[in-house]
């Protein structure tokens, strides 16, 4: 990702350049930047933060709903398979359909021996 061409904090130094701008002279203008801009400027983007900020709220409460349903749709996915087991055997052909893995095809466990202490 580039690097951002402005402070972190340029909101916090707009508003201090603004509010003293606008207490020693606001008729003075330095280029084409005057007090008045400076402000519209500011309040364009302290109204952009907000949507910004209810746009991420929707995000969120998007996000939550997905993962509610997401876990739901797990649940019937589980439920679904131990069905199929129940039904027709865990070594069927049907049970592999739905994405288990058939007895058969179970690797067996490996056992270890234990060193013997002399």
């Amino acid at each position: 990702m580039p690097k951002k061409l402005y402070p972190s904090n340029v909101l916090e130094q707009a508003r201090t350049v603004a509010t003293a701008w606008s207490q020693f002279a606001p008729e003075v203008n330095f280029g084409t930047v005057s007090a008045a801009n400076l402000t519209e400027a500011l309040n364009s983007a302290a109204d952009l933060e907000g949507q910004m900020q209810s746009l991420e709220l929707q995000l969120t409460n998007a996000r939550n709903q997905r993962d509610e349903l997401y876990s739901d749709l797990w649940d019937k996915v589980k439920r679904a398979r131990s069905g199929v087991k129940a039904n027709y055997g865990d070594d069927s052909t049907e049970y592999e359909l739905v994405g288990g893995t058939r007895l058969s095809e179970r690797k067996s466990p490996v056992r270890r021996t234990l060193p013997v202490a002399e």
